[in-house]
């Protein structure tokens, strides 16, 4: 990568230049963001994965530019138009707006209304005006009357020639560099009714913003991302707009120098040209950037907490290996009941009808109880959707043996899953009920084992994920998934290849081989034995290594962190106390006792001893904590059981710019607005917590519930 990106990199990161270069060229080698940041500290200074994941989104944005500078060079070299100057300059370029406004002069370009000035020979008349030479440019323009070339009189020479200027000024780099800073900063977007917009939006989703105006610079992304999607639904008006005499008169007097005309002839002239540049050419080319541009900001912010609401969820704390009875409820069709062993196999399936219309309760508490004994089940998972709130009663009123728990768990995407090819491949005898009962009850056990499986959009936990940037989005999803599941590490022997396709260094190919490979020849009994998959060389290895766990397996190391190849120091650390590796696993007396300096040497620097000590005391730690249980207020079964005033237990299920969704039993969920947080951060609140709530409105007919949060 070159220099100037280096340092503009290390510049917004607050880093070294070293620790740049050092990240840029392990991703060059294909290692991804989780190795990086958990086994090469010593590299690169120890960032965490945001500054790696920073540093891999600016070097693929940068290696862009570099592709977009080739194009531009070579195309204004072969219309002979290159110089050393500007090539200098194009080089020197680090956004992507420099760039194009460089190349705009020579971009190819249809017919314009300056290009027919010019095809009439009013080209020198526009130099002229240009250079602020002309004293009288009425009497100038009388050369230039020529009905062969299509020019009838004065006025129309005159008008061409402005044309012709006006261009050139809208493609002056200090003209846009001026306008492009005044509506970014200065600019007011406004958005108001378009004239098919009342048939357009009968329910009146957008009404708000029929008659918007705010800042560009400070509209929230939730209200930009809003107003941009109602604008391509053809429902609004959108535009930016600065305050334009400031502005041409920026453009005449400090860019031109213009403040003393030859004549009082032309400064009339010469300002309705720069007007004209304004108002017809330099505002809608570059209030569609800025626009463009704060979109794409908000497109970075609604994904960074798409991202951090996802991460949440995909490590909400695991039941963990029990046998567990997932429930799919409904009114009319029943309630879908599947019964899965530690492992998450399917060991039976069955329809209970406790609800109206059929009201079948004892035979439905019969089979329940039947089917509990017969499974040893310790836990049930039953669906927060239709008939979620009634089936979670009838479950706590059956006499269920004390150490069975209910859970109600979110199913969202439990849909999107039953009908994707994943299920059908996994299911291949089952309908769409069997397969959604299995999801929500594997997700109780596991939640990040089985919410892999399902695309990350239809979790519903973002916010204007379908108006966002949708090859951002998945990049950074992608990159969440990826590093939830390193973090918590894989069972190499138990997990299934969609777990397995997210662990550093595999992907899909690799992780139909490793689970053909263990179908094969039987459970993994080493890490290395990992190299005789087909496929997987030294290279993945390294990568993916570190973050698979084998328990029980012919080296305890194998159910830790530690990479391979640092089990010779952790070796040499035992042996300099006199014991087995085995024996100084978990022994804090004994790991008190290493020094970490004695253990230095080459590749294998202090942050990595220090991670090796840490883990020897707790050898694969699952990061996820306790599981947190809500029971909701019996009373309260619909909207209209609330009251102002009434406090309820919820569960949060979305976190978004302007608030934070809470479950409180019943279909609707509430809406604690960022102005109700009890002095508290939106940040504090964590998706799927427990959160005090009171209720200070609703509104039945649109679905509205307001809440405040207590604690």
């Amino acid at each position: 990568m070159k220099e100037i990106y280096t340092k503009y990199i290390a510049s917004e990161l607050g880093v070294a230049l070293w620790q740049v270069e050092q990240c840029a060229d392990l991703l060059a080698e294909g290692a991804t963001i989780p190795f990086i940041s958990r086994y090469r500290k010593e590299r690169t200074g120890g960032l965490d994965e945001n500054g790696v994941a920073r540093i891999k989104y600016y070097s693929e944005k940068f290696e862009e530019l570099e592709r977009r500078k080739e194009t531009v060079l070579s195309t204004i070299a072969e219309a002979g138009a290159l110089t050393p100057e500007l090539e200098k300059e194009i080089s020197a370029c680090i956004f992507a707006k420099d760039l194009e406004d460089l190349y705009l002069p020579y971009r190819p370009k249809r017919k314009t209304r300056a290009s027919v000035a010019r095809e009439k020979g009013l080209e020198p008349f526009a130099k002229a005006i240009f250079g602020i030479s002309v004293a009288d440019p009425y009497k100038i323009a009388l050369h230039y009357v020529d009905a062969g070339k299509g020019v009838s009189d004065a006025e129309e020479a005159l008008s061409g020639a402005s044309d012709i200027v006006s261009e050139w000024i809208s493609e002056m780099k200090p003209a846009r560099d001026f306008v492009r800073s005044a509506l970014s900063s200065k600019g007011i977007l406004s958005a108001s009714l378009s004239r098919k917009g009342a048939d357009t939006d009968k329910d009146g989703k957008y009404a708000n913003y029929y008659d918007f105006s705010e800042p560009l610079h400070r509209i929230a992304p939730h209200r930009l991302l809003a107003v941009l999607r109602a604008e391509a639904e053809g429902v609004l008006s959108v535009k930016v707009e600065a305050d334009a005499v400031k502005i041409c008169n920026k453009i005449e007097y400090d860019i031109f120098k213009a403040k003393r005309f030859p004549s009082k002839a032309l400064a009339p002239v010469f300002r309705k040209i720069v007007e004209d540049s304004y108002r017809r050419l330099l505002l809608p080319s570059l209030s569609s950037e800025v626009i463009r541009e704060a979109k794409e900001r908000a497109d970075l912010a609604s994904v960074e907490l798409f991202g951090s609401n996802l991460r949440q969820l995909l490590l909400a704390p695991p039941l963990g290996e029990k046998r567990v009875m997932g429930v799919d409820p409904g009114f009319r069709t029943g309630c879908k009941v599947v019964c899965l062993d530690e492992s998450g196999k399917l060991l039976a399936d069955d329809v209970i009808y406790p609800h109206p219309p059929r009201n079948e309760r004892i035979v439905s508490m019969k089979k329940i109880l039947s089917l509990v004994a017969e499974y040893s089940i310790e836990a049930v998972a039953i669906g927060n959707g239709t008939a979620g709130r009634e089936t979670e009663m009838f479950f706590r009123k059956l006499g269920l043996p004390p150490h069975v728990e209910v859970f109600s768990v979110s199913e969202d995407g439990a849909s999107v899953y039953s009908a994707s090819d994943i299920a059908r491949e996994e299911f291949p005898d089952y309908d769409l009920t069997v397969r959604g009962a299995v999801s929500i009850g594997r997700r109780l056990m596991d939640p990040l084992a089985e919410l892999v499986k399902i695309d990350p959009k239809s979790i519903g936990v973002g916010q204007y994920q379908h108006d966002v940037d949708q090859s951002l989005l998945k990049e950074r999803l992608d990159d969440v998934v990826m590093s939830c599941v390193n973090s918590v590490g894989v069972n190499l022997n138990t997990a299934g290849k969609y777990l397995l396709m997210y662990v550093s260094g595999i992907g899909p190919a690799l992780a139909d081989n490793i689970v053909g490979y263990r179908e094969e020849h039987g459970p993994f009994r080493s890490r290395r034995e990992l190299l005789s998959v087909s496929r997987l060389g030294a290279k993945a290895f390294e990568q993916c290594a570190g973050f698979l766990r084998i328990r029980g397996g012919d080296d305890p190391l194998d159910d830790s962190a530690v990479h391979p190849e640092s089990y010779g120091v952790v070796r040499r650390m035992a042996s300099d106390l006199g014991v087995g590796v085995s024996q100084l696993i978990r022994n804090e007396a004994l790991i008190n006792k290493i020094v970490p300096e004695n253990y230095v040497s080459g590749s294998v620097g202090l942050p990595t001893v220090e991670d090796i000590i840490k883990e020897l005391s707790k050898p694969g730690l699952d990061p996820r904590s306790g599981m947190e249980t809500v029971e909701f207020d019996g009373s309260v079964g619909s909207m209209e059981d609330l009251s102002e005033g009434m406090e309820l237990d919820g569960i949060v299920t979305n976190i978004t710019a302007f608030g934070a969704f809470v479950d409180i039993g019943i279909k609707q969920n509430g809406l604690i607005h960022v102005s109700r947080m009890a002095g508290r951060p939106l940040s504090s609140l964590k998706i799927r917590g427990k959160v005090r709530v009171r209720v200070i409105g609703t509104e039945p007919e649109r679905g509205r519930i307001s809440l405040e949060l207590l604690r």
